[in-house]
């Protein structure tokens, strides 16, 4: 069973229908059973970074979440947002700290015209050719669907798997041990996002 938190912040829907469309068993939860009952662990996140903190405290995941996922070492994926709240911190709307799984901290984005803040749309991704997240995905054609302002700088370059070009190299995907994170919306991204989620569903950590 896949387990999508739900702390009042995040595309729950669609990526529980994502993940139904592939035939998993889903549930959306900010309860420490159902948490514990899972054998997977999805942290969405559309919003702002101190607001997601502040809702997680309030919903009570946080502990729930570091002992499924930093002890039991559960299969852990970020998305969006939920990608930035790995990190240790974040400059959004003033300093703010992290969950602190990954060594990494976020940053707005800083491009030059004619791009554009927020950074909205399609973009390919570089990743290494063979990596098993990418299985069945040609890189010519790997594109995914971006909606963000800020981004992750990781401090351990050995956490970085794909960068997006968008007036420089953005951190797209990272990953460290048991935890994924992706900057875009795999449920967003039609074919790829959904042979992305295929492959992450179909991975056990060493």
């Amino acid at each position: 069973m896949i387990a999508i938190v739900d702390y009042g912040m995040g595309n729950l829907r669609s990526l529980s229908n994502a993940f139904e469309y592939l035939g998993e068993d889903v549930v959306v939860t900010d309860d420490a059973g159902e948490l514990d009952s899972a054998d997977r662990i999805v942290i969405p996140g559309v919003g702002a970074f101190g607001d997601a903190m502040q809702a997680m405290r309030a919903h009570g995941v946080i502990d729930a979440l570091n002992l499924q996922v930093r002890t039991r070492r559960k299969p852990t994926l970020g998305i969006c947002l939920g990608m930035q709240l790995v990190a240790r911190s974040s400059c959004e709307h003033g300093q703010h700290e992290g969950l602190g799984w990954l060594d990494a901290h976020i940053e707005r984005l800083q491009v030059e015209p004619p791009l554009k803040v927020p950074h909205v749309g399609w973009n390919n991704l570089d990743y290494p050719q063979d990596d098993w997240l990418f299985k069945g995905i040609r890189r010519k054609e790997a594109n995914f669907y971006f909606v963000h302002s800020f981004h992750m700088v990781c401090d351990d370059p050995a956490d970085l798997l794909a960068t997006a070009d968008y007036g420089g190299p953005v951190t797209a995907v990272v990953r460290k041990d048991n935890i994924v994170a992706m900057q875009f919306h795999p449920e967003k991204s039609q074919d790829n996002g959904l042979r992305l989620l295929q492959n992450w569903v179909d991975w056990v950590p060493a």
